[in-house]
């Protein structure tokens, strides 16, 4: 999913554990239900998360809330989760999916490319070192400046109206 060049958005209602967890941890951007379970239980079984929960859930969390509840199996409920960044946002029962699709239709007003290449640059903190991405930020910046969405991004606010985004 990391390479997924748009948004996605994981909205959890009830139980997301093991697999189902590491599933919404591969998103951009989390929403949980009031009512909602996060766990990574698998060392309780003998088993260790194997679909990037070791590797993901730090990076939201930290170290120390990630082996507490990999290490421990602790079961977080939605606010707890809320509070260490584990979500983004907590809604009512049967709430998420509306504000999941609230929140893809805002980022489909962003320009694809500006997206894509945020995205990528966020992501690109997980590997080397702050004055390379720092770089690449820059490079990544005057790259847009030859994309057509830029020049029809600045003409729109500056016009007032939509913009009209070729998809790039």
């Amino acid at each position: 999913m990391s390479a997924f060049r748009g948004v996605s958005i994981a909205a959890i209602n009830g139980y997301a554990m093991g697999g189902g967890l590491e599933c919404a941890l591969a998103c951009d951007l989390r929403i949980a239900e009031q009512h909602a379970q996060l766990a990574l239980p698998e060392a309780s079984v003998g088993l260790l998360p194997c679909a990037g929960g070791t590797q993901n859930l730090p990076r939201l969390v930290g170290e120390g809330w990630a082996k507490r509840m990999i290490l421990l199996g602790e079961r977080l409920d939605a606010a707890t989760a809320h509070r260490i960044g584990l979500v983004e946002e907590v809604v009512g029962t049967g709430e998420s999916r509306a504000l999941a699709i609230a929140w893809a239709q805002r980022a489909g007003k962003q320009s694809p490319a500006s997206v894509a290449a945020c995205k990528r640059l966020v992501q690109s903190t997980r590997h080397g070192t702050h004055a390379a991405a720092l770089v690449a930020e820059r490079e990544a910046f005057v790259d847009l400046f030859e994309q057509a969405d830029q020049a029809e991004g600045v003409a729109a606010f500056l016009e007032k109206r939509a913009p009209q985004w070729s998809n790039g």
